[in-house]
């Protein structure tokens, strides 16, 4: 999930048309999804732990600086790259911007680094949302099921999330497997 400066993608709510009856719910709305870039940005990111970081990246067509606050499916801490998804596919503007420039930073409780974001295969992606449902199976219940639908957490159901949902590995730049083979 994520909030991102200027737009918001991953905690993308359809409010429908603006009425005089939803008119005020849709700007309290935004400053709720968008909280996490500000507790990152008083400096308070620790308070989120390291369930969540915050994505640094380039605005694809204006090479602008862009965040995004992102849930972390998994942190391998022997390598120090972090895994993180799409839950809104391809179409989120921060994954198209890092597909389009890999090279971003990351802050992460009181850590921050310039790392790197690989896509990762679709078999690797499914076992990696096979461990978060492992870890997380409330979260992966509710999430799954607000993103894509019903599952019962079938290898199947870790396939499909995968061919849906982008997933990408944050490594840290300089480490060895910074780049795919």
């Amino acid at each position: 999930m994520s909030s991102t400066q200027g737009q918001s993608e991953s905690y993308a709510v359809s409010t429908g048309p603006v009425t005089a009856r939803g008119a005020g719910l849709r700007r309290p709305l935004r400053l709720l999804l968008r909280l996490p870039i500000w507790i990152y940005r008083a400096h308070l990111g620790w308070l989120l732990g390291d369930r969540f970081l915050l994505l640094i990246h380039r605005g694809r067509k204006s090479g602008l600086p862009r965040q995004t606050v992102l849930e972390v499916v998994h942190h391998d801490k022997a390598s120090g790259t972090y895994m993180i998804i799409s839950g809104w596919g391809e179409q989120a503007d921060w994954c198209r911007n890092i597909q389009h420039d890999p090279r971003v930073r990351v802050r992460v409780g009181r850590r921050r680094f310039p790392a790197t974001a690989v896509r990762l295969s679709v078999d690797e992606a499914a076992r990696e949302v096979a461990g978060y449902a492992r870890r997380h199976p409330l979260t992966y219940r509710q999430l799954a099921g607000l993103l894509i639908g019903q599952l019962t957490g079938t290898e199947a159901d870790y396939q499909a999330m995968a061919r849906s949902m982008p997933m990408f590995a944050l490594r840290p730049a300089g480490t060895r497997n910074e780049h795919p083979s």
